[in-house]
């Protein structure tokens, strides 16, 4: 019998509706290591979400989990609304974009993208149909009857994904597939992962340690550490307002110090100090008079002289220790009265001038980004 996969170039549209995947209690363990302790997730249709975290947070073995490459030892694991913890990984109908993309050397890149649906049975001419559409959407046509060694890094890495989306899967998992390439061509192939993913509609369920390629490429992003989501959220809401230490510190770059909570004002705002320089921020969850303060050094001006207009801002005189001229901006490492030292990033522009080690300058922040983890 000839098995033929939805087709929805045929309608017109390259879309079509991605399957939700949802984690009940799963616990993974190795021996005696818990790799996954009780993770429970729901992702939505069509969603993009991105598992982020250090090597060992647990990130790739939840994903071979959702691929059926792993067995949870306790939990359940849906797609489509059925439990597929027991199913073997050739009958979920998922994609996968491995790390090394897996692509056959033997096969021309046209046998490669419509090996899947030779799998399937789908007759010879579908598959060419099929594969041909393929190869329009990678914008790799013409190179059908290329091997792989001919290929780049970043073609390569197209004739994986158009071999595990050729036969229309509802959910699409990538393990970590840019993390060989150069930087130029791993930030141009995020943009075009992103813009496929906004074509297809299918839920992408991705895995990386690059914090970067997450905030870029999400819907969501779930930051693993020790086999538990540290925090989930919008790339905006865990870059502006992480929940705690570790997300603070390992989504993008952050100040972090210790702050004491010395009272509260009527504006929702509360008051702190940083040895003898008061700050004030946006009131916390937390009543606890000892805070952990967070500025991302973006968002701190340095001034050669302070500025006096009224706005409301943060300010303190620091000493400048170290500077790095760095192209698009310069890269300060300023030192505070109070005993920390701050990295602080300013826009190069042709107004700015360049601060030199041992300069006494101002340094200022709006209160919104002072944040309380």
């Amino acid at each position: 019998m000839t098995v033929t996969p939805s087709d929805p170039a045929q309608s017109g549209s390259l879309r079509q509706a991605g399957a939700p995947v949802a984690l009940r209690h799963v616990v993974k363990t190795f021996d005696q290591y818990r790799a996954i302790d009780d993770l429970s997730l729901d992702i939505e249709p069509g969603e993009f979400i991105t598992f982020l975290g250090p090597s060992g947070s647990g990130k790739s073995t939840t994903l071979m989990m959702i691929a059926g490459f792993e067995q949870p030892t306790t939990g359940d694991i849906l797609i489509g609304g059925s439990v597929v913890t027991h199913t073997p990984a050739y009958r979920r109908n998922i994609g996968m974009v491995f790390q090394n993309y897996a692509l056959f050397p033997h096969l021309t890149v046209a046998e490669n993208i419509g090996f899947p649906l030779k799998q399937r049975g789908v007759a010879k001419a579908e598959i060419r149909q099929h594969v041909q559409r393929m190869l329009d959407l990678i914008q790799l046509s013409g190179y059908e009857a290329r091997f792989p060694q001919q290929l780049s890094g970043g073609q390569q890495q197209r004739v994986a994904i158009a071999r595990a989306i050729v036969f229309n899967p509802p959910v699409l998992l990538m393990d970590e597939p840019l993390s060989a390439l150069d930087k130029q061509l791993r930030e141009d192939l995020q943009l075009e992962i992103k813009r496929l993913h906004g074509r297809l509609g299918i839920t992408f369920i991705y895995v990386t340690h690059d914090q970067k390629e997450a905030l870029v490429m999400s819907d969501r992003v779930a930051v693993m550490n020790e086999g538990r989501i540290a925090q989930i959220g919008s790339p905006k809401a865990l870059y502006d307002t992480p929940s705690n230490r570790f997300v603070a510190s390992f989504v993008g770059e952050a100040n972090l110090f210790e702050a004491t909570l010395v009272g509260k004002g009527t504006d929702g705002l509360v008051v702190l100090k940083v040895g003898d320089v008061e700050l004030r921020a946006p009131a916390p969850g937390s009543s606890d008079p000892k805070c952990l303060c967070m500025i991302r050094p973006e968002k701190i001006n340095v001034r050669a002289m302070p500025a006096v207009d009224g706005r409301p801002v943060n300010s303190m005189s620091a000493t400048v220790r170290e500077t790095v001229f760095m192209g698009e901006m310069i890269r300060y490492v300023v030192e505070i009265a109070a005993g920390p030292r701050l990295t602080v990033k300013q826009q190069h522009r042709a107004e700015t001038p360049i601060l030199a080690p041992s300069d006494v300058a101002a340094i200022e922040w709006a209160i919104a980004d002072t944040r309380l983890v």
